[in-house]
C-alpha cells in the first residue's frame, strides 16, 4: 500500500454508518520508552538511530505486516498527508532524524517510533469503541514488549518523556461532532465543566488544534494511578452524557428554531455546490453542517461514510497528491470547490 492508494479510500477506522449520532472514532494512545536508551528528547542522535533500527528489524516480524514511513525519506507532503489521516502527530511530521511510524494496511493501528517518546502505540477503531481500540493496543503492546525491555517503575508504572503520561501511559480518546451544542452556544460551559473533572477537549487533529468543522477530541488527562479500564470506564460515561447533551440540544434547535436550522443545511449545501473558493476551515464548517442535516433527516443524498471521508480529502495534503502536484493555497481552494461541487451534483436543492 502507497500513499496514493490511501488518499484515494477512508480508513477502516472512518467507517461512518457504524453508528449514527455524534461519534466519529475512538484512539487509544500508549506511550513507551526502552530502558537502554536515553529519551528521544534527551538522546544522542547514535541512541535514536539504534532505537530506530531496533524497530525496523522487530516490525518485520509482526503481523500483520506493517507499512513503514522513515520521516528522513518521506517528502513533507506524504507527511502531512499522514498527518491529515491520524496516523502521526504534527511534532513528528515535522522531525527528520532517526523517527518514522509503522502503519497496519487498514489504518486502524500506528506506532510513532522517536517522536516524544520512544514508541507510541495508536489504535483507532470508528464509533464509541473504546474497548476494541484498548484490546488491538494492548495486544500490540504484549508483542512488542516480548522483544523489548520498557523503562518501568514498580512503584510508578511506565516512565514517559512527558509526566503527564507516567502511569499507565495511556490516553483514550473520542472524536465527536458536536454541532447542536455549537449552535445553542453551550459548548463552552461543556468545555469548562469536563476540564474539572480530569479530562481535556481540542480540536479535530488533537492539541494545540481548533475545533473545525465542529469536531471535538476527549481524552483523559489522568494517567497515573488509574488503572486502564478504569480511565476507559471514565471516558466513556462522560462520552455517553456528552451524546446526550448533543441530541437535547438538536431536538431543542428543531423545536425553537427549525427554520434557522433549515436555512443553515439549505445554504450550507448551495455554497457547496456553487462555490469557485473554498478554503479547508470553511469547506470543514460546510461539510459539518450537511452532516448535521443528515442526521436531523433534512437529507439523505450523501451517506456519513462520504461526508466524514470528505472532512479528511478536502484537506491540503490530500487535494495536492490527488491532483499529483503541489498547489498554492488560492490553487488548493478552486480545486476543493471543484472537487466538492462534483460531490454535490449528486442532490438537488429540492432534497435538502
Amino acid at each position: 500500500m502507497t500513499l496514493d492508494d490511501m488518499v484515494r479510500r477512508h480508513g477502516s477506522w472512518l467507517e461512518a454508518g457504524v453508528e449514527e449520532g455524534p461519534v466519529v472514532s475512538s484512539r487509544i494512545r500508549l506511550a513507551r520508552n526502552l530502558d537502554q536508551y536515553s529519551f528521544p528528547g534527551w538522546a544522542s542522535e547514535e541512541e535514536n538511530l539504534a532505537v530506530w533500527n531496533q524497530a525496523v528489524a522487530m516490525f518485520q516480524t509482526l503481523e500483520p505486516n506493517f507499512i513503514s514511513w522513515s520521516m528522513a525519506e518521506t517528502p513533507a507532503l506524504d507527511k502531512e498527508i499522514l498527518f491529515e489521516r491520524h496516523l502521526i502527530s504534527q511534532e513528528l511530521a515535522e522531525q527528520e532524524d532517526s523517527c518514522g511510524v509503522f502503519v497496519s494496511p487498514d489504518e486502524c493501528m500506528s506506532v510513532m517510533v522517536n517522536e516524544e517518546d520512544h514508541i507510541r502505540i495508536q489504535s483507532l477503531q470508528a464509533g464509541l469503541n473504546l474497548q476494541e481500540a484498548w484490546r488491538a493496543a494492548d495486544k500490540l503492546d504484549d508483542a512488542l514488549e516480548a522483544q523489548l525491555t520498557y523503562a518501568f517503575s514498580p512503584k510508578l508504572g511506565y516512565l514517559t518523556s512527558c509526566p503527564s503520561n507516567v502511569g499507565t501511559g495511556m490516553r483514550a480518546s473520542v472524536m465527536l461532532h458536536l454541532p447542536g451544542l455549537v449552535l445553542m452556544e453551550e459548548m463552552d460551559p461543556v468545555i469548562n465543566g469536563i476540564s474539572k473533572i480530569g479530562l481535556a477537549v481540542r480540536g479535530m487533529w488533537g492539541e494545540g488544534t481548533e475545533a473545525a468543522g465542529n469536531m471535538f477530541q476527549v481524552s483523559n488527562q489522568i494517567t497515573l494511578g488509574r488503572r486502564e479500564d478504569e480511565i476507559i470506564a471514565h471516558l466513556e460515561q462522560i462520552v455517553l452524557e456528552l451524546i446526550e447533551h448533543e441530541n437535547n440540544a438538536r431536538i431543542r434547535l428543531m423545536e425553537n428554531r427549525s427554520l434557522m436550522v433549515e436555512d443553515h443545511v439549505a445554504r450550507a449545501f448551495g455554497t457547496l455546490s456553487h462555490a469557485r473558493l473554498l478554503s479547508s476551515g470553511e469547506a470543514l464548517n460546510l461539510l459539518s453542517t450537511l452532516r448535521l442535516g443528515r442526521d436531523l433527516g433534512m437529507t439523505d443524498q450523501f451517506s456519513r461514510r462520504e461526508l466524514d471521508t470528505l472532512f479528511i480529502s478536502s484537506q491540503p495534503a490530500h487535494l495536492q497528491k490527488l491532483e499529483n502536484k503541489e498547489l498554492e493555497p488560492e490553487e488548493r481552494d478552486v480545486v476543493r470547490a471543484e472537487m466538492l461541487r462534483d460531490y454535490m451534483k449528486n442532490a438537488s436543492a429540492s432534497d435538502i
